[in-house]
């Protein structure tokens, strides 16, 4: 069904047959707030991991070793913000098919509908884990029920109450927040209590959503909507890391890098070592099999 992309992330190019994890990019920034240019983050997530070792002395783990395939960009209708979602939908539906784990690259945040549609179908009992500046729980943007500033709200749509939890949150409306406290588990400002968020999820199944704009602009400026107080790109490490390896991860995404706004390529760069140490504490933990509430039976 699959073949490896061309251009792949770093060691990214293992058999379709035996990977457990399938990145691919969805290159979207339509309905962008503030500042555009998120498609490009997929693509430049792939060129500049040519810089970095597949190696992290981090967690002494090599992509060499891993299971990873890139299967590229998807061809996204950018004129038709349905038909785009409805696209990553059918690419995430088919891995998880094939008992994979889709790991995808924005793109702005509300590509995570797209894929999480999908995630939720195949798993009712999911939970979110979302790290984020912005809380993203709007009803609607400007008219728009589909936006990046609404998605974690659509996504509750899908789930419920007491199945988000997010993390890092330091802007949005006051709407959002009232809403937000009878609706959704926020931990402002930083990671506090993701450990213990961790040993409530355990054996349950994890949709895993990162916005990279969770790390202060003085280290991440290439972002389309960069919000001062953020975390450190460590702090952010440590974070995914912990999840990716605690949790039963069956879909995650990073999301909001947006290339032309850090010609230094630094944010890039922050974003290529982001995705390498979550794709690596990933390694460890199998995406599929039956959870301690897992509605599906398992694969």
């Amino acid at each position: 069904m699959w073949s490896k992309n061309v251009e792949t992330f770093l060691e990214c190019d293992k058999n379709p047959h035996y990977a457990t994890t399938l990145l691919f990019g969805a290159p979207f920034d339509s309905t962008t707030s503030y500042r555009p240019g998120t498609r490009f983050g997929p693509a430049a997530i792939r060129r500049e991991s040519y810089g970095l070792e597949s190696y992290s002395p981090y967690l002494n783990e090599d992509l060499e070793d891993g299971s990873v395939l890139d299967l590229g960009d998807l061809e996204l209708c950018l004129g038709d913000t349905r038909k785009a979602l409805e696209q990553i939908e059918d690419r995430t539906r088919e891995i998880l098919q094939a008992a994979k784990r889709p790991f995808l690259l924005g793109g702005e945040h509300l590509v995570t509908l797209g894929a999480f549609r999908a995630v939720a179908e195949r798993y009712p009992n999911v939970h979110i884990i979302h790290f984020d500046a912005h809380a993203d729980l709007r009803e609607e943007y400007l008219g728009a029920e589909l936006s990046h500033a609404c998605v974690l709200r659509r996504c509750w749509e899908l789930v419920g109450d007491g199945r988000i939890y997010q993390f890092g949150i330091r802007s949005g409306t006051r709407e959002e927040f009232t809403w937000g406290a009878s609706h959704v588990e926020t931990r402002l400002f930083d990671f506090d209590g993701l450990e213990e968020t961790l040993d409530r999820l355990k054996g349950k199944p994890v949709y895993f959503t990162v916005d990279l704009d969770v790390m202060d602009p003085s280290v991440f400026p290439g972002t389309g909507t960069p919000e001062p107080g953020g975390v450190t790109f460590d702090a952010l490490r440590q974070a995914v890391t912990m999840v990716c390896s605690r949790a039963r991860v069956v879909g995650c995404d990073v999301n909001e890098l947006s290339p032309p706004y850090d010609q230094s390529g630094a944010s890039t760069m922050a974003a290529c070592k982001i995705v390498r140490e979550m794709l690596l504490a990933l390694q460890s933990m199998r995406p599929h099999g039956k959870g301690d509430d897992d509605n599906t039976g398992g694969m």
